[in-house]
């Protein structure tokens, strides 16, 4: 573990999103309600991101990751919100929107612990245009428990993390999935300035001599049984 540091929680939402006016309401409600009001409570470094392509696989949606210092900050987190005058009367049409007409269609919450070789956030670098950013979701999903472990290993004290590090891949984050749909799954985010500057960064990874030594060693071998990827860019409004 990184001496010193307390390994942060994370909430990862996703608002489903039926319609262009939806997306809209929701973006209103983010940058102008809620983001504002986790300024507040001292949460920084909130991520919003949407699908760099809508289809079949990637719904209309956005996303956004906050990070938290303990698992009772989000448990009163919405308790915090209410009591917050400015923020209730931002929010008013959001929260209480009719339900012929509601301003997004689902809400879906995944809870992550740090990995211990990245404690902390580290928001992305990156200062090219947000709509040419390749920010890249992944999910490892394993066919057991102790598979899952195996795999989060590989990633601490196989050196994983290192090796993304060295190779300049701007990882925003690393997580152990505590509650989700796809468990026993990890999560993590890395970020590019474009697709291009992605696919050179990957190749660079595969023909990692590290890498190719890592993913051949006895240790960690069938540890992932589903990968999941995404891709998505960062609101003008959200902090990286």
């Amino acid at each position: 573990m990184v001496q010193g540091q307390q390994r942060e929680y994370y909430q990862l939402k996703t608002y489903l999103l039926a319609t262009e006016e939806q997306e809209n309401r929701t973006d209103t409600y983010l940058s102008e309600a809620l983001l504002p009001a986790l300024k507040k409570m001292k949460i920084k470094n909130v991520g919003v991101f949407k699908p760099r392509t809508i289809d079949s696989l990637n719904p209309r949606s956005i996303k956004i990751l906050i990070p938290l210092k303990t698992l009772t900050q989000l448990e009163t987190l919405e308790s915090d919100l209410l009591k917050d005058k400015v923020y209730m009367a931002t929010a008013k049409d959001f929260l209480d929107a009719s339900y012929k007409n509601p301003p997004y269609s689902r809400a879906e919450s995944i809870i992550l612990k740090a990995f211990i070789d990245m404690p902390k956030m580290k928001p992305s670098p990156l200062t090219g245009p947000r709509k040419d950013r390749v920010y890249e979701l992944r999910s490892y999903e394993s066919a057991t428990e102790a598979k899952y472990i195996n795999k989060v290993a590989m990633f601490n004290q196989g050196g994983e993390v290192t090796l993304f590090d060295d190779l300049g891949f701007n990882a925003v984050f690393y997580g152990e999935v505590l509650s989700g749909a796809n468990m026993p799954n990890l999560m993590y985010m890395t970020t590019f300035e474009n697709k291009a500057s992605r696919d050179a960064h990957w190749k660079s990874f595969a023909d990692s001599p590290v890498w190719n030594k890592l993913k051949a060693d006895p240790v960690y071998q069938n540890n992932v049984s589903k990968n999941d990827t995404r891709f998505y860019y960062p609101t003008e409004y959200s902090d990286y």
